[in-house]
């Protein structure tokens, strides 16, 4: 409902954002932090508003908008975490499969155009029920900071 109400809706909206959340979440530290993961030029953090459980987003710390404007070093790096986040999942939360994706420009479905994301969307038989279908929402058994803390103490010290 946080999302649906805009309630923390970065200032400027999610095409334009004057205070880029991307470029914010690395620099959050403690119980406000949803990151998971800093690699040299990527990091990982825990969608706040997940699809599902363990939903991801794998970012580079540069503010790039457009997939094509990735250095190779970006480039590598970004498919080695987003490798590395299915094997987390998978070992924490035995997904079924997953939903990887990469939403370039608004008209595209990006909520933040402005800084390149890539989704990591673990996904189980049977996850879409009636809730969503009917009820218009989602049922997430556990907490962000849960399940943030799951994933951070699986994750690999050296992901390569």
């Amino acid at each position: 409902m946080t999302y649906i109400s805009g309630q923390d809706r970065p200032e400027g909206g999610y095409e334009k954002p004057s205070g880029c959340p991307f470029c914010r979440a690395p620099a959050q530290t403690g119980d406000d932090s949803l990151v998971v993961a800093r690699g040299e030029t990527v990091y990982v953090v825990l969608n706040l508003y997940p699809y599902n459980p363990g939903h991801l987003l794998v970012c580079p710390y540069r503010h790039v908008a457009d997939y094509t404007d990735l250095d190779p070093a970006e480039t590598g790096e970004l498919a080695v975490y987003t490798q590395t986040a299915m094997r987390v999942i998978r070992q924490v939360s035995s997904a079924h499969g997953f939903n990887l994706g990469m939403n370039q420009g608004g008209v595209a479905g990006a909520g933040i155009a402005a800084h390149l994301h890539q989704h990591v969307v673990p996904r189980w038989g049977g996850d879409a029920n009636f809730m969503p279908v009917v009820a218009r929402t989602k049922v997430l058994p556990q907490l962000l900071t849960d399940t943030r803390d799951l994933l951070a103490a699986a994750w690999p010290t050296n992901p390569r």
